[in-house]
């Protein structure tokens, strides 16, 4: 019988992979069990149910993505890192999907994590706060303190719905695309505020763009 750490990692790893590729709503405790092949009943010895791993799943979600948003929070950012920064909490949520594809009928259905990622929408505005205003010491931008307040909302919704959008209007897009899509369309919210070569900047995100998504 293998070690219950690895089966238990095991568990996870598979159901995160079929909940990203087929929706969490479309597989049960079976389907996971006969991914790696144990018995419904070894996977219970781990897990009492889909609502444990849906929770552990969360709390892996939950440390990896508050690493990422509290970063420049504690420490402002470089000019240039911003952009690199931006790519890391989209690849981060994309990794972690499922929880976002299908999000209201998901907290539903798990009241439990609910508040918890109420809190994680606060903590992402609170972020996103913090990259403006670094933007905007560091004299890239110019916006107001209601401007500000606003821009970190329309990119935090953003950031939590981008996936679902995609879904819709690129449907089988690929990692890549949907990922530089996501973030492109972000950054391209940043031109209107931007203090100087607002056009050249612009060229310059849509060269980028073109560049990686011809790849």
């Amino acid at each position: 019988m293998a070690p219950r750490g690895k089966t238990r990692d095991r568990i996870l790893a598979a159901s995160l992979l079929l909940f990203n590729e087929e929706g969490e709503a479309n597989i049960s405790t079976v389907d996971v069990a006969n991914a790696i092949e144990i018995s419904p009943g070894n996977l219970y010895y781990h897990f009492h149910g889909k609502d444990e791993i849906i929770e552990a799943l969360f709390d892996a979600f939950e440390v990896e993505i508050k690493q990422v948003l509290r970063a420049p929070i504690k420490k402002p950012l470089e000019l240039e890192d911003n952009w690199i920064f931006l790519y890391i909490i989209f690849e981060e949520i994309y990794d972690f999907r499922f929880f976002y594809q299908n999000l209201a009928d998901l907290l539903h259905r798990y009241e439990k994590l609910s508040k918890r990622f109420a809190r994680l929408l606060k903590l992402k505005s609170e972020t996103l706060s913090a990259l403006l205003k670094g933007l905007s010491k560091q004299g890239f931008i110019e916006l107001s303190d209601s401007e500000l307040e606003l821009f970190a909302e329309r990119a935090t919704m953003h950031v939590t719905y981008w996936l679902t959008y995609q879904s819709l209007y690129a449907p089988g897009a690929s990692e890549r695309e949907i990922i530089h899509r996501g973030v492109y369309q972000l950054v391209l919210q940043i031109i209107p505020y931007v203090a100087s070569g607002r056009d050249d900047f612009h060229s310059l995100i849509a060269a980028y763009y073109e560049q990686v998504t011809a790849k």
